[in-house]
């Protein structure tokens, strides 16, 4: 009975350790690049080094306007950009197309302006993306907004650089 029990232990902890083996995940830089093992470009494909097509997630194709999770907006404004046009057609399409998917959009702001407006103001930004999204047809029931205001912020920088990076609306697949 100990000797079958052990084997069955054994067992059980090798396939634990094996499945936890096959993870791709890892630790990002600020581009989105994996960079566990670093060096290289950091993708995980399943024809790595073979030149095949991508067969995972649209939303982690490098090559997909999918993988763009980021708009950003100029100073005091909630208003998209021209640039940022396709790239949320393209989170459109894919929402529609997928109608289990499910969205949190992320207002956030610079430091700049009291706690109280730049709340309000990433919540006026992750609206706007929201509205944007189902003017293009996704259901409502497929997005959630939420703001941050300046509390979460991608560039500690004091300056114009990080400011504008601080300004935006992140895209969060559930």
């Amino acid at each position: 009975m100990k000797k079958t029990m052990f084997l069955l232990l054994t067992l059980i902890f090798s396939m634990a350790l094996l499945s936890g083996c096959s993870s791709t995940g890892g630790p990002q830089d600020e581009e989105g690049a994996g960079t566990e093992m670093g060096g290289g470009s950091g993708t995980n494909t399943s024809a790595a080094g073979g030149g095949g097509a991508w067969t995972g997630s649209p939303l982690e194709d490098p090559n997909s306007p999918l993988y763009e999770k980021v708009v950003y907006f100029d100073f005091d404004t909630a208003e998209i950009r021209p640039e940022y046009v396709d790239t949320l057609r393209a989170h459109a399409e894919y929402l529609v197309n997928t109608p289990s998917a499910r969205l949190v959009i992320e207002g956030h702001c610079d430091e700049r302006g009291s706690r109280e407006y730049n709340i309000a103001l990433g919540e006026r930004r992750a609206d706007s993306v929201k509205r944007f999204l189902e003017a293009e047809g996704v259901s409502p029931v497929q997005l959630e907004t939420v703001s941050y205001g300046e509390e979460r912020p991608v560039d500690l920088g004091h300056n114009e650089e990080a400011w504008a990076k601080n300004r935006r609306a992140e895209l969060v697949y559930q």
